[in-house]
């Protein structure tokens, strides 16, 4: 459907469909870059934006994200709007900042310091827990 964003394309095919034995994920920016990979994966090719493989019960893993994805006020729409985000970094919080000259909330709302590796990690490890918790 045309009228459907990539991302809500994306989430119906992931929560509404059935899991099959197989699967397929195609990565792009835009819709033309998606059509371009679903017909590259109909066509039998494969590459680094088209990933196949088997599906199978087992463990679930979460990869945080690392260092260049944090942003000034990371996170903090979700501190206002869900209690349990809030609670959740409020605790990673509180272990982290007695190992930093200043809060990382304060970091990240601030964006002072964000930008060095002794703020941007706790930074992002606090809202990645908080994240994690939410789901």
């Amino acid at each position: 459907n045309p009228a459907l964003s990539p991302a809500q394309i994306a989430w119906s095919l992931a929560t509404t469909r059935t899991t099959h034995a197989h699967r397929a994920v195609v990565l792009g920016t835009d819709i033309r870059e998606l059509h371009d990979r679903v017909r590259a994966l109909a066509e039998g090719r494969t590459g680094p934006d088209i990933i196949t493989g088997a599906s199978a019960p087992g463990k679930v893993a979460f990869l945080f994200t690392g260092q260049g994805a944090q942003r000034v006020g990371m996170g903090m729409e979700l501190y206002e709007a869900f209690p349990v985000f809030a609670k959740a970094f409020d605790e990673a919080c509180a272990a982290l900042d007695p190992h930093l000259d200043q809060p990382i909330a304060h970091t990240i709302r601030t964006g002072q310091h964000l930008d060095q590796t002794l703020y941007t990690q706790p930074a992002l490890f606090a809202v990645e827990v908080a994240l994690y918790r939410l789901v």
